[in-house]
């Protein structure tokens, strides 16, 4: 009996040294533990034919060195998945590798998060909290973007705090948690760059399933999500609260005769980008969505008093301003909706909505709510 259970002593104590050499592999994908490299677990899943899952457990992941992102999955990585198991974190930051002098600490990264070209809706990354972005800028080696041949502007380094997703990139990112990021120019949380491929726009879509974007920032526009010119996201069942654009001066367009977007809103999209929104809620940002695109959707969305104060630019506070065409149904608003074109229907849409009365994760309680906004999902 003895010998059985030094046996049984031995195997257990190996399979975990193992696990935390990070170069396991088990039959349900790579592990990865706190100290370890997860980009490294991503290559590893990127050369292995059949097993594309890399499983981070709980804890608090950091960036070891001043680089473009924390992580980076461009088209050797298109199939992987990247899980999170327990309560994990991705931060921008190490104040042991930053300039406490620099408006930036404690961020050392650009992004948290980098999607390149190539990458298929097969590409997975869920239930992850990204948080720690702090305009921290460069664009030193290495750089995250090996295959495509598109133009990096300074969206393409600055842009996307927690979140950058450029050129033909169409990754699929459910129940994360995108905290306390900042960015400048645009969106402190996830930045959209499919730059108008082909000329028509993107040919495929981003898919944000069962998110929440709380307390992100942006000098200008799309404090949590931004769509740049011929980008696409179907977005579905996300909470945005607590963003606000617009905290400095846009120095974007700032030479036009009218500057545009000095009154941003917590998801804009851009002109020529579409955006599919289903059952989101917006409460307490600066605004909550400005569009800019001509073939967006809004459907069973609750808009509630997204009327916070504190930025640059004045301007009346709204819940949605659609400049162009926008199909928008079963939609609740409690504040003022910007529609010059008249293209929202009063009759499929409630307008100064009663109060959805939330409950603590957001929950509209209010009967007339049943099929609107958003309701927290487990995975």
């Amino acid at each position: 009996m003895m010998a059985w259970r030094a046996w049984l002593g031995f195997l257990l104590t190996s399979q975990l040294s193992v696990c935390r050499a990070g170069s396991a592999e088990l039959a349900d994908g790579h592990h990865v533990f706190p100290g370890e490299s997860i980009q490294a677990a991503l290559d590893q899943a990127a050369r292995n034919p059949t097993n594309k899952v890399v499983k981070v457990h709980a804890g608090v992941y950091r960036p070891d060195s001043i680089r473009q992102a924390l992580i980076w999955l461009n088209r050797r990585h298109d199939g992987v998945q990247l899980e999170a198991i327990g309560e994990v974190t991705l931060t921008a930051a190490n104040a042991e590798l930053a300039d406490p002098q620099s408006a930036t600490y404690p961020a050392v990264v650009n992004h948290v998060v980098f999607f390149g070209d190539g990458v298929s809706p097969r590409t997975v990354l869920q239930g992850f909290t990204i948080t720690g972005a702090n305009h921290f800028m460069t664009k030193a080696p290495p750089e995250v973007e090996m295959d495509s041949s598109l133009p990096r502007g300074l969206f393409f380094y600055a842009d996307g705090g927690a979140v950058k997703i450029f050129g033909r990139s169409y990754p699929t990112l459910r129940h994360l948690k995108i905290v306390d990021n900042y960015a400048s120019p645009c969106a402190g949380g996830i930045s959209v760059q499919h730059a108008e491929l082909g000329g028509g726009g993107s040919p495929g879509a981003v898919v944000l399933e069962n998110c929440v974007f709380r307390n992100n920032r942006a000098q200008v526009t799309g404090a949590a999500v931004d769509l740049l010119p011929g980008s696409s996201a179907i977005i579905s069942n996300c909470l945005f609260v607590g963003n606000v654009a617009n905290l400095g001066v846009n120095y974007i367009d700032a030479n036009k005769p009218v500057p545009g977007f000095t009154n941003s809103a917590p998801l804009t999209v851009f002109p020529r980008s579409r955006a599919l929104v289903r059952n989101c809620t917006f409460t307490g940002n600066r605004n909550a969505v400005d569009d800019l695109g001509n073939q967006s959707v809004y459907q069973d969305c609750v808009f509630w008093r997204n009327n916070l104060g504190n930025a640059f630019y004045g301007g009346e506070r709204y819940e949605l301003d659609v400049e162009d065409k926008a199909r928008v149904t079963g939609c609740f608003f409690g504040g003022p909706v910007l529609d010059p074109n008249r293209v929202i229907s009063n009759s499929n849409n409630v307008f100064n909505a009663a109060d959805p009365t939330f409950d603590a994760e957001f929950r509209p309680r209010a009967t007339e709510y049943a099929n609107a906004g958003f309701r927290p999902a487990t995975r």
